[in-house]
């Protein structure tokens, strides 16, 4: 048997905060996932993004702090341009922090970088029209 890629897992200090983040990014949590200690919402493809609190993983692994720094994100493919642009607006304007204004990456995409909550990197993009989509 060979392991098989099966879901992305974040580590996240306000469950509510990360919920209501990932929601406006229309993921889809079960309802009582704001209060919950570890929550899951299934991605296009069965994949799947699970958050779990830092006490919840203090549960099992007593030693564990939060790590420095980041090297990861998650790409998030919009419609169009203009999708990127809104999304972008939209969750800055709600106080998330932008790390990158949308624009026009020279690879052929709108592109644009933001932080949840607790500073994980999430990249918004699009092919602009005539542009390479990956």
């Amino acid at each position: 048997m060979t392991p098989r890629f099966d879901a992305i897992s974040l580590i996240v200090s306000d469950m509510a905060a990360s919920v209501a983040f990932y929601r406006r990014l229309g993921l889809d949590f079960p309802e009582d996932s704001g209060s919950a200690p570890h929550a899951e919402a299934e991605l296009p493809g069965g994949l799947r993004l699970l958050l779990d609190t830092e006490d919840s993983v203090r549960g099992f692994h007593p030693g564990w702090e939060p790590p420095t720094g980041s090297r990861h994100s998650l790409a998030l493919l919009c419609d169009d341009a203009a999708e990127v642009d809104r999304v972008y607006e939209e969750l800055v304007g709600a106080g998330h922090h932008g790390e990158l204004k949308p624009w026009d990456a020279f690879w052929g995409q709108r592109y644009a970088v933001l932080h949840d909550p607790d500073g994980h990197g999430i990249d918004l993009f699009a092919p602009l029209s005539g542009g390479a989509a990956e």
